[in-house]
């Protein structure tokens, strides 16, 4: 009989493989699972979890997931650039390719010793961006490893810092505003000098002097829906919309479509104590305030 045990355990094993490939969810924390340098490959460096990727005078650097995905969720911890790091941006973000893309963007302004980081985020739809909101967070994002996360489903976009929701984009297909639905996306993060804009306006220039400059990255993970390339893009499609039954993704749950009552309330203190601009408020740049704005709650 014992010899038997071999193989039902395989078996067992095979079974649960197979289930969770159908599902096609990944979940890790080794950054070379899911994800390859871009370009600069030695401005790379690796001990144990952590990844360290540095921006010199020579060259930023970036990564790019080895896939592309359609709903779910990804969350990357990151520690940014300590001391001054005025001048340089550190981004994490979504997107997918050509040039009606969709995108979805934390990006990290750096600011002289002292100053607080700034964190700005966009959303792109069929290639138009331009909703820049921008706050400083509640703890120095330089001194310890913190979550960011992008939850994607085909109700809404949910930005989050250590689970606390900073953004909201939701679906209002029906007020005939687009919405990211049917273009599988890669997850990216780099580096790089940006002096001309992300410091006070571009007042403020990197200091190389204080060079390299590097963000640090641990807890790398992706529970998403997968797009094969090797598969038809309708297909894909088709996949990961599927709702109910067997294939029901926990993100299409009715209770994800929108924040829960907890998470609202903390979306509203996020926006009441650290949203320093809101592109909606902006009536220099939109003296028509867009479409999404005056549907999103506030």
């Amino acid at each position: 009989m014992a010899s038997s045990v071999p193989i039902s355990m395989g078996s067992l094993v095979l079974g649960v493989f197979i289930a969770f490939a159908m599902v096609g969810s990944v979940s890790s924390t080794r950054f070379d699972e899911l994800f390859q340098p871009s370009w600069a490959l030695d401005h790379f460096a690796y001990e144990g979890e952590l990844m360290k990727m540095k921006l010199d005078n020579y060259s930023g650097a970036g990564f790019s997931s080895k896939s592309k995905y359609m709903f779910g969720k990804v969350s990357i911890k990151i520690k940014l650039v300590e001391g001054d790091s005025a001048g340089t941006v550190t981004a994490f973000y979504m997107s997918s390719e050509g040039p009606y893309h969709n995108e979805f963007d934390f990006e990290f302004l750096g600011n002289t010793t002292g100053e607080p980081y700034l964190v700005q985020t966009n959303v792109y739809v069929n290639g138009v961006g331009n909703r820049e909101q921008r706050l400083n967070l509640w703890f120095d994002p330089t001194k310890d490893f913190h979550s960011y996360s992008l939850l994607w489903n085909r109700r809404q976009v949910v930005f989050l810092v250590d689970a606390t929701p900073v953004r909201v984009h939701s679906n209002l297909e029906h007020k005939g505003i687009p919405y990211p639905k049917d273009q599988s996306m890669g997850v990216y993060s780099s580096i790089w000098n940006a002096d001309d804009w992300a410091t006070q306006g571009g007042r403020v220039k990197t200091d190389w002097s204080h060079a390299p400059f590097i963000a640090s990255y641990t807890g790398f993970e992706i529970d998403a829906c997968e797009c094969p390339e090797v598969v038809a893009a309708v297909d894909n499609i088709k996949r990961c919309s599927a709702a109910g039954g067997e294939k029901g993704y926990w993100w299409d749950e009715p209770t994800m479509s929108e924040l829960s009552l907890h998470q609202s309330h903390q979306l509203q203190w996020v926006r009441a104590n650290h949203m320093v601009y809101d592109y909606c408020k902006d009536t220099s740049r939109f003296p028509v305030a867009p479409v999404e704005c005056l549907h999103h709650h506030h």
